[in-house]
């Protein structure tokens, strides 16, 4: 993504980046994000995460990266320059890349929990999270679907009496994507649409490319549900009986919302220039386009939270984990637009 330069403001906080589960491509892609700060212009930032472990990862992979553990944030923009800061957290299980262990989840847990707290006291500027293993967290308990919903549940904790309604967003410099559902079954998606869940979403959408993008009338363009945007009832009732009818009602609160509009004909690059933000009734449907225009560079954002938080829109990696052939450019572009999103923030509560 094309940003601004990526020196921090005179006395701003740093980012804040997790890190993620340990066995997987966190660590390797956060030792080359800190090689290349200079060339990509980053701002700033600390891991919340295992020095031990991160060291490890630099010998094992040959990187050489000086690491300098810190105790508070704000140590860590003197010594970005020089070294990679981190807020140490101990690991209570051997890291063995390629292979997560249980017995290191709470660290996992730890380290986001830290960085939200962090940016609830005004430590850090926003919170950038490494890809983590679900299926790993749920083994020992993780109550949560996701990072996304963990996100909203802290917030709520952190930022008590405010409504806080987490939606995903996938972007890249020639599209931005929300999906309306996430992961679910795609038999349970035409359940869980509904009017109120679409008008929401549109409406923290909107908030969104406003304050943290700087868009001032933003434009949404809405993705039918069935192929055809269900040809007037034909092929699907979902389009006709629910989708139209919120998109008429946001409208008719003065948001620049169009659709439903036959999703085989919305990705191509002159429907692109017509809207902002694409809004997609499922997954697949918002991320497959993003990913084909963007594979290494997408980002995942979270809008609807109180602070800013995004994330690179890939996982774990497990199976490429210490080969030295992960990529760090999603990293480097969810670090970037961070930046971007919290002067952009700042700028728009100011």
């Amino acid at each position: 993504m094309t940003m601004p330069d990526g020196a921090a403001p005179n006395g701003a906080p740093p980012l804040a980046l997790t890190m993620g589960d340990p066995a997987g491509i966190g660590l390797e892609i956060t030792l080359k994000a800190w090689l290349q700060r200079q060339e990509a212009n980053l701002a700033p930032f600390c891991l919340y995460g295992s020095a031990t472990a991160l060291q490890a990862r630099a010998s094992e992979l040959g990187l050489t990266v000086p690491i300098v553990c810190i105790d508070h944030p704000s140590a860590a923009v003197a010594s970005f320059a020089r070294a990679l800061p981190v807020l140490d957290i101990e690991l209570q299980g051997t890291v063995i890349a390629g292979q997560p262990s249980v017995q290191n989840s709470a660290a996992v847990i730890a380290s986001i929990e830290r960085a939200v707290e962090h940016a609830a006291a005004g430590h850090v500027r926003a919170v950038v999270t490494n890809p983590i293993a679900k299926s790993v967290l749920y083994s020992a308990g993780f109550p949560h679907p996701g990072h996304t919903e963990y996100l909203a549940e802290l917030s709520r904790m952190l930022w008590p009496g405010k409504a806080h309604h987490a939606v995903m967003m996938l972007a890249c410099d020639e599209l931005k994507a929300v999906p309306l559902t996430i992961h679910v079954p795609l038999k349970s998606v035409p359940v869980l649409i509904t009017r109120d869940l679409l008008m929401t979403t549109a409406r923290v959408t909107v908030e969104s490319l406003r304050r943290d993008f700087g868009i001032a009338a933003p434009r949404i363009a809405v993705a039918g549900l069935n192929p055809h945007a269900g040809e007037s009832g034909s092929i699907g009732l979902e389009d006709r009986d629910i989708i139209a009818p919120a998109i008429q009602e946001l409208a008719r609160e003065g948001l620049r919302i169009s659709g439903p509009h036959p999703a085989d004909t919305l990705f191509h690059a002159a429907a692109r220039a017509t809207y902002d933000a694409a809004l997609c009734m499922y997954h697949d449907q918002a991320l497959i386009p993003v990913k084909t225009l963007a594979f290494d560079s997408g980002v995942n954002v979270t809008l609807g939270l109180p602070f800013v938080r995004t994330s690179p829109d890939h996982g774990t990696a497990f199976d490429i984990a210490a080969k030295g052939i992960a990529s760090p450019q999603s990293l480097i572009e969810a670090l970037k637009l961070a930046d971007q999103m919290a002067r952009q923030r700042a700028k728009a509560n100011a």
